[in-house]
């Protein structure tokens, strides 16, 4: 027994003794990160003067960098970009507009004659482009494990390419790489933003990692073991403290939705400098289609508009379509047509629409669904004139630029119950119906069936009151909302 104390006593005198040189240690080494840092900041600042010119009058501009690795892409992410380029353009005399890309594969000036053919943007001034090499360490085929976490490392990387390119003024990450924010703020000493279309990691998916909940980001084999579960429920909790934590270093944070908001607040706590800019929708190319009164027809047409992701879900729009039909042969109405309208990006995509394919077969429906696969501007503005109901099924959908314009477009919008279509844009407007929505195969069968028995003035009615709506998502107004915004940027 005194033999064992002594031991124990022992053992707490080596600890002690071990502590005092470890907390030396521990300062020594903290006190060199600092000056190493503090270093590094002063040297970029050094680099910014020799790289940053004068002007013609002799003055420096005032340089504003936009993070969008991906700016060539064509999507509703790059409209955003180039809007927000041309709203500071029109704004502010002495600023210079930067864009880090990784799309290496254009010139600039290929870049922006791109932004003006698809979006039909055109900007007043010059955009100077900074092309990163190293673009392949945000891409998630580089970590099929702990993505997430790669990817927020691989940005910290990608984003120091580029602080060692071009020092801005200001820098705005409008693609959602919300790590490269302390970097930018902390050793290039700039004034920082974001535009947040999707927040990397969401309260939501934290609840369906806790549930062991089977989706598309949370594979089964983890939600069918429990030690999976929970190393995955620990590994998602940790990611969201460090995502809180460069995500409020922000000065300025511009969401895309009220669902998007109510995360970034949970998540980054910091609600002064929050603000919701909706996306700019091209709702004026839509409005200037006449809206007609249905005409007597043989066929009606259900038209979904989406990237062939996962995400969106378009089995289940082929499955409640099927029980739409299997209800509809009993009754003798005229007959139904969906279409699949979307983009395919790689091999995957393609596979993932010729799996649909064989769902079609194996439900029977395959005479009644038509995939129309990277179409046309023009194609698609005819299937939406033509189509009674819009479709729309991926869950808590950050906003859903796709809703809106099937709206603006004049079909009777259905859409999932949560996100933004939920509490942004299939709302009432002026206490007025604008559209419909559902949440699984069954509500989605019985409501496009109770669309499909409205008369057509009252299917024109909420076609009408779906139209005036969307005015609130046009470029005009992410303009005025976009330039309150980021002005304390500019103090």
């Amino acid at each position: 027994m005194v033999a064992g104390g002594l031991c124990l006593c022992g053992l707490i005198r080596l600890l002690c003794s071990l502590l005092i040189p470890a907390l030396f240690l521990s300062g020594i080494l903290c006190v060199c990160l600092v000056v190493l840092l503090w270093g590094t900041r002063l040297w970029i600042l050094q680099r910014k003067k020799q790289l940053n010119a004068a002007g013609k009058d002799g003055k420096q501009p005032l340089l504003v960098a936009f993070f969008h690795p991906y700016c060539n892409a064509g999507g509703g992410g790059e409209r955003v970009l180039w809007c927000a380029i041309r709203t500071l353009q029109k704004k502010y005399r002495n600023v210079t507009c930067v864009v880090y890309t990784g799309d290496r594969d254009a010139t600039g000036e290929e870049i922006v004659e791109g932004a003006f053919r698809r979006f039909n943007i055109k900007l007043t001034h010059p955009v100077k482009f900074v092309f990163l090499e190293k673009r392949y360490l945000v891409e998630a085929s580089l970590y099929p494990h702990f993505t997430l976490l790669g990817q927020s490392l691989g940005s910290v990387f990608l984003g120091w390419e580029a602080l060692l390119k071009c020092v801005p003024d200001i820098y705005i990450d409008s693609m959602g790489y919300a790590f490269t924010l302390p970097l930018f703020k902390y050793l290039g000493g700039c004034r920082v933003g974001c535009y947040v279309h999707y927040p990397t990691i969401s309260t939501d998916m934290l609840s369906v990692v806790r549930n062991q909940d089977t989706r598309f980001n949370n594979a089964a084999f983890i939600t069918n073991n429990p030690l999976f579960s929970k190393f995955k429920l620990v590994y998602c909790y940790f990611f969201a403290f460090m995502y809180g934590l460069v995500g409020s270093c922000s000065d300025v944070i511009m969401v895309n939705s009220s669902w998007t908001l109510n995360h970034i607040l949970s998540l980054w706590r910091a609600g002064a400098c929050t603000s919701v800019v909706y996306p700019p929708c091209d709702v004026q190319t839509f409005l200037d289609i006449p809206l007609e009164e249905e005409k007597s027809t043989t066929e009606y047409s259900i038209v979904s508009i989406s990237q062939f992701r996962p995400e969106k879900d378009h089995p289940l729009q082929i499955r409640a379509f099927a029980k739409l039909l299997k209800k509809q042969r009993l009754g003798q109405q005229p007959s139904l047509k969906l279409i699949l309208i979307g983009g395919c990006r790689n091999q995957q995509d393609e596979e993932r629409v010729n799996n649909l394919k064989h769902l079609c077969e194996e439900l029977g429906v395959s005479n009644d669904v038509t995939f129309r696969i990277n179409i046309p501007f023009e194609e698609l503005k005819r299937h939406l004139t033509e189509a009674t109901i819009g479709l729309h099924t991926m869950w808590n959908e950050h906003f859903g630029i796709g809703v809106v314009e099937c709206m603006a477009a004049g079909t009777v919008i259905l859409a999932h119950n949560s996100g933004g279509p939920k509490l942004d844009i299939v709302v009432p407007y002026e206490g007025h119906t604008t559209g419909f929505l559902a949440e699984n195969e069954d509500s989605y069968a019985e409501m496009m069936a109770y669309i499909l028995s409205l008369s057509p003035e009252k299917r024109l009615e909420i076609r009408e009151n779906a139209r005036r709506s969307v005015h609130r998502f046009s470029d005009q107004h992410f303009e005025e909302t976009f330039q309150l915004s980021v002005e304390p940027l500019f103090k």
